[in-house]
């Protein structure tokens, strides 16, 4: 079979290398501009179009990353694009989950702990003590519950949080308080002192950390985004943040990445920015959750991890 890669700055040469390890009869190219050759499989990152429209012989798509914003958008703009029985996939969690959980986690700690107030009180050689608060009325909420949300909002709970979770529809997850679909989303945020956003963007997502998210939370609370960038509506979070009702923000996903040099998020002492590291790609767990796809694909086996281009996730 000929499998097609893209990975815009990504080492090639680690993923041919752990695919032939895992489908050794795979050919195995990374697409370059006017290769319009047949494929059957195509792993893609942030493609170009012209990389999968009009691709004979395509079988599947994968996407190279839970977040499939980008790779949708592009199919939207020309639904012709591909032929309507070639299914797209997503990694379902390919060691991301553990990776967001340690920065979900650190986030919320760090508020909780007021490690940023003991931070600036540094700069100034101030030594106090500031009252010590209970995680048991120290509720978090989490925006998502898909495989990497569930994960983080159960890790959250083994570290003693109250925690609520929040999807467009119903879900179960274990010790956590679930809420689904617009009328039950402002009992889900009422009083939280963090939420954590991990919801995929699409139309009904886009920009819903805004103002009127913001004023359900309780007063000083910190939002943590490591979805998308299009989730956050930027000047509410500033005008949150001037007046007190957020105390701040962790940030690791941007409407522009990189984050332009001129942003005002980058000199903001109450707002983190990480550079969309909180849960990176891991090849050999990649490829072998791709690899066992695919070997299930070629016999006629049903395959999880398909995208609902209609629902956008």
């Amino acid at each position: 079979m000929d499998i097609l890669f893209h990975m815009h700055g990504e080492d090639a040469e680690r993923w041919r290398h752990e695919l032939a390890r895992r489908l050794p009869d795979a050919r195995f190219r990374v697409w370059q501009a006017g290769d319009d050759a047949p494929a059957d499989y195509a792993l893609v990152w942030r493609p170009p179009a012209e990389l999968l429209r009009g691709r004979h012989g395509l079988k599947a798509v994968f996407n190279l990353g839970a977040g499939v914003d980008a790779l949708l958008a592009l199919l939207r703009d020309d639904p012709d694009m591909l032929a309507p029985d070639v299914p797209v996939f997503k990694l379902d969690d390919a060691g991301m989950s553990e990776q967001m959980v340690h920065y979900a986690a650190y986030a919320v700690l760090r508020h909780f702990r007021s490690f940023d107030e003991y931070a600036r009180q540094q700069q100034r050689a101030c030594w106090t003590q500031l009252p010590t608060r209970e995680a048991a009325v120290f509720p978090v909420g989490v925006m998502g519950l898909g495989a990497l949300g569930a994960e983080v909002a159960q890790a959250l709970v083994a570290l003693g949080f109250p925690v609520r979770g929040w999807a467009r529809s119903v879900k179960r997850v274990e010790g956590v308080r679930c809420f689904a679909g617009e009328h039950e989303f402002d009992d889900f945020l009422a009083g939280l002192e963090v939420v954590v956003n991990l919801l995929p963007l699409t139309a009904e997502t886009e920009g819903i950390l805004d103002r009127r998210l913001f004023a359900r939370l309780a007063r000083g609370a910190r939002v943590v985004n490591i979805a998308r960038g299009g989730h956050l509506v930027e000047a509410d979070l500033l005008a949150a943040l001037d007046a007190g009702q957020l105390s701040g923000a962790s940030l690791d996903v941007f409407r522009d990445e990189p984050l332009p040099p001129d942003h005002p998020f980058w000199r903001d002492p109450r707002i983190d920015v990480t550079p969309h590291v909180a849960a990176r790609t891991t090849v050999a767990a990649s490829i072998g959750q791709i690899a066992e796809r695919i070997r299930s694909l070629e016999l006629g086996h049903a395959v999880g991890g398909k995208i609902d281009l209609g629902r956008g996730y």
